[in-house]
């Protein structure tokens, strides 16, 4: 692949020497791995989180399984506020956040920190959208059954929310990973500070053009991969 590589260089076709120096010595490799991994792991982590709060939102709220107002309220303002400040802003303004908690404010580490606190609610609004899909006469009848709540939401809401909790994931996971390519801002890692650092502060468009794609490969692989899940779990379709 390098001898290709520098084959079209030597040609004058498309690629530049930079990209090549920057493949020789793995770094694009390094980018792609990067940015799989801070992606991944952040949805993870954003779903640990944002999952059982996102329960919490549909189970209080007016028409839920324990409606409690106050408790609805105060989540429900507290994930419209971290959801309306764009990320940018979140990872400048956390910077000290992601210290305290990994204790550097710099590098990927310090990202994943950022990319926890700005998926979080997203992720929150995305379950609660799924779980208020599930069609409310099977909650009743659960209910009627004198089913406890908390096994109406483990095994009712979510079982039959699934194919709509696993496109939201798709969603979410892609979402985390465009948030992603802000690393380099902080001195992380992946194709999006390849693309800022090596591509467009240094005019190399071949570098900015590679980073894209591999980047749509990467969206369309995880697209793919989750559409195909959903379909498989989804009931309606057996």
């Amino acid at each position: 692949m390098s001898a290709f590589f520098h084959n079209l260089a030597d040609k004058g076709i498309f690629f530049s020497d930079l990209f090549c120096q920057l493949w020789d010595k793995g770094l694009i490799q390094t980018g792609i791995w990067e940015t799989i991994y801070l992606t991944l792991l952040s949805t993870v982590l954003a779903y640990i989180f944002g999952l059982p709060l996102g329960v919490l939102l549909t189970v209080t709220a007016e028409n839920g399984i324990r409606p409690i107002k106050w408790l609805n309220k105060i989540l429900g303002v507290i994930v419209n506020i971290f959801r309306s400040i764009p990320f940018i802003i979140l990872l400048v303004a956390m910077l000290g956040v992601a210290k305290l908690i990994v204790g550097t404010s710099l590098g990927n580490s310090a990202m994943i920190v950022m990319l926890v606190l700005a998926a979080t609610p997203y992720v929150a609004r995305m379950v609660e959208s799924s779980l208020k899909e599930v069609n409310a006469g099977v909650i009743e009848a659960a209910q009627a059954m004198g089913t406890p709540d908390f096994q109406i939401v483990t095994k009712v809401m979510i079982p039959e929310a699934k194919p709509a909790l696993i496109i939201g994931a798709v969603i979410s996971t892609v979402t985390i990973l465009s948030y992603s390519a802000m690393a380099g801002t902080i001195g992380g890692g992946g194709l999006g500070a390849i693309a800022i650092m090596w591509g467009h502060q240094r005019s190399r468009r071949d570098v900015i053009w590679v980073c894209m794609i591999l980047t749509v490969l990467i969206v369309q692989v995880i697209q793919e991969v989750g559409m195909a899940i959903a379909h498989r779990t989804d009931r309606r379709l057996r």
